[in-house]
């Protein structure tokens, strides 16, 4: 997974692939949680690399017939692949987690905190059948936000964030504030991907937010001893299956739809 020492994980699984592949492999199956490199899947500047590419070059040379990953950045990494890539999709689970762990959860609202998320917070939205707002923010670099507006009511809801990725978790600190202060009862954020880096824990613990909850692409046993508000959904069991039914043969697609295993 794209996590740790990256570049360390990342060689290893080369060299293992290419292992496998002149040991005579029939079928080799690159399965990561998290994609490394995922958010460079374009050029944001003149003469910037476009990373993710690289990576999905060097893993088709070293010889890797199949990708399974979770959440992609952006869904168009796929097509930088030459080889069938399933990107499995981690909405049922959090479908699931808001059902049984929020409380008043049908008083909810979901927030995508920036306008790139919300296709995806308008995708739970709908599903739970809630109301959903968005909040604009206006970054001065990469990694810090400047300002935050909120579009949509908020006031006497549970205000319950969507998103991909919690880097530096700046932007969930700031957007937990903006809607507390919009009148919201509560703030919850649920990330896919829970990279956590830098003074992350110290931010949630410092913020409005309830509870952070991740899934568990990424380690984070450690963390949660430092950080109470950290929780985890389990996503074991879809990669699991996705890989049962890959070896086996059977279809993938059953992973795409609304089913929580």
């Amino acid at each position: 997974s794209g996590c740790g020492e990256i570049n360390d994980h990342l060689m290893e699984l080369l060299i293992i692939i290419n292992a496998c592949k002149t040991a005579s492999a029939r079928r080799i199956t690159a399965v990561l949680p998290c994609f490394p490199y995922a958010r460079q899947d374009k050029k944001d500047k003149s003469r910037a690399p476009i990373s993710a590419k690289l990576v999905a070059n060097m893993l088709t040379v070293a010889g890797a017939d199949h990708v399974i990953t979770m959440d992609l950045h952006a869904s168009q990494i796929q097509g930088f692949f030459d080889c069938p890539v399933d990107n499995l999709y981690g909405e049922p689970s959090v479908l699931r987690y808001i059902r049984e762990n929020v409380p008043e959860w049908k008083n909810a609202i979901i927030v995508s905190p920036d306008a790139g998320g919300a296709k995806r917070a308008t995708s739970i939205a709908d599903h739970l059948d809630l109301d959903f707002a968005l909040i604009h923010k206006e970054r001065k670099k990469a990694n810090e936000v400047s300002r935050m507006v909120l579009v949509g009511d908020v006031k006497d809801k549970v205000a319950i964030l969507v998103d991909d990725m919690a880097d530096t978790c700046g932007t969930l600190g700031l957007a937990a504030k903006t809607l507390m202060d919009n009148g919201a009862s509560a703030v919850y954020a649920i990330v896919i991907h829970g990279v956590l880096s830098g003074k992350a824990l110290d931010v949630i613990n410092n913020s409005m937010l309830t509870r952070v909850v991740v899934t568990n692409t990424i380690p984070h046993a450690e963390k949660k001893k430092h950080c109470p508000k950290l929780d985890t959904i389990d996503v074991s069991a879809v990669l699991a299956e996705a890989i049962r039914r890959t070896h086996n043969g059977e279809s993938v697609s059953y992973l795409f739809g609304l089913a929580s295993i």
